[in-house]
């Protein structure tokens, strides 16, 4: 099969689309670098968010990656379930989570459980729901390094919350999560003095932990677009998650970073309107819709334009004329996998230009056992 037609598959007739296509090879490929990046699987703890597949979560067990980083108990789960053993929920448990993620520790005994913290309510109902758990709850205190979104401002509130998880019974500090998703300069010497800018704060503040005598066993940081700018300082652990299947948007916004997409939709035209005026069966119940358009950036029709993206339909102007025709096959890669994928309960699995099988997006779920 020709490079340029990497993702197309000779057994497409089978395929009812919209469909998510993935294509194990390229996500091997995909680890490699990752782990090349960092320079250790040990500095590695990926976010399971972009894919919640089990059989993702086997391929990096295989290259010798055992940490994760999750977003949901389900997530929490899946890993767990699939032989993860040091697991970090990096979304502060409230309400039943906290009683949630207990369960997942009586239920998997031996898995490392972390999770972040940025209120000192939480380190309370924490405590009270771990103080007799099997082993301790790890801790990590999540700091504000200018996403503003989550995490507590580095100060003095921040390290009178970290002592009170050194205290709290059920517990042991983890040390710091900081993430950086706001950086998405696409200059890399840009995006590196940013992120050097919004670490100077975490960088103090663990500086003057340790100076009064408190321990701060990891610090946690950034996502993907400073994954390879923290991976340069041997003390971080990172937390690439795109970095699995990658898409558009950073293949575009962050030239340097040389990932392939192994996620493709497919698509089918539902109707033609005109010259060069088409419908895909690829309404936002399909593709992320958390982009402005494109949202999806069809193969082989790079600058068409959207004109109409709704529910179940996907109105496009080609930019050349003719070549489609109602029931015709495309591919697309999506602007943003991650909301993608969690939109099908399956990918189809590709391999030497065939789907050959069906692995279930089990994480789409808000809940699996728990």
């Amino acid at each position: 099969m020709a490079s340029m037609d990497w993702y197309r598959v000779e057994n497409e007739g089978e395929i009812p689309s919209p469909a998510l296509l993935v294509y194990p090879e390229r996500i091997i490929g995909n680890l490699q670098k990752m782990i090349e990046i960092a320079g250790d699987v040990d500095r590695l703890r990926p976010h399971v968010k972009t894919h919640k597949l089990p059989e993702l979560i086997g391929m990096q067990l295989s290259l010798g990656i055992s940490r994760f980083k999750c977003a949901t108990i389900a997530e929490a789960e899946m890993v767990a379930g699939s032989g993860g053993t040091d697991i970090l929920l990096a979304h502060q448990p409230v309400g039943p989570n906290v009683v949630r993620l207990r369960f997942l520790m009586d239920r998997y005994p031996k898995v490392r459980w972390a999770t972040v913290v940025d209120n000192p309510k939480i380190v309370k109902n924490l405590g009270e729901v771990f103080s007799d758990a099997p082993r301790k709850l790890v801790v990590y205190v999540d700091l504000d390094c200018g996403m503003h979104r989550t995490g507590i401002t580095p100060g003095d509130e921040a390290r009178s919350l970290y002592e009170s998880v050194v205290k709290a019974p059920g517990m042991e500090a983890g040390g710091i999560h900081a993430y950086d998703g706001h950086n998405h300069e696409p200059d890399l010497k840009k995006r590196t003095e940013q992120c050097d800018n919004d670490f100077v704060s975490v960088l103090n503040f663990k500086d003057d932990l340790e100076s009064a005598g408190l321990t701060v066993p990891e610090l946690v940081a950034g996502g993907t677009p400073t994954f390879p700018i923290h991976a340069k300082h041997p003390e971080r652990i990172c937390s690439p998650g795109t970095t699995t299947l990658w898409d558009f948007g950073y293949e575009d916004g962050l030239p340097d970073m040389d990932f392939e997409c192994a996620a493709v939709l497919m698509t089918r035209v539902v109707s033609r309107l005109g010259e060069n005026r088409v419908c895909f069966d690829l309404g936002h119940k399909a593709v992320g819709a958390d982009k402005p358009s494109p949202r999806v950036r069809i193969l082989g029709y790079e600058s068409a334009e959207t004109e109409v993206h709704s529910e179940e339909h996907l109105t496009m102007r080609l930019d050349k004329p003719g070549g489609l025709d109602v029931g015709d096959t495309c591919y697309g890669v999506p602007a943003h996998v991650c909301p993608t994928v969690a939109l099908h309960d399956h990918a189809w699995v590709v391999q030497n230009g065939k789907a050959i099988g069906l692995w279930e997006i089990a994480a789409r779920r808000r809940s699996l056992g728990v």
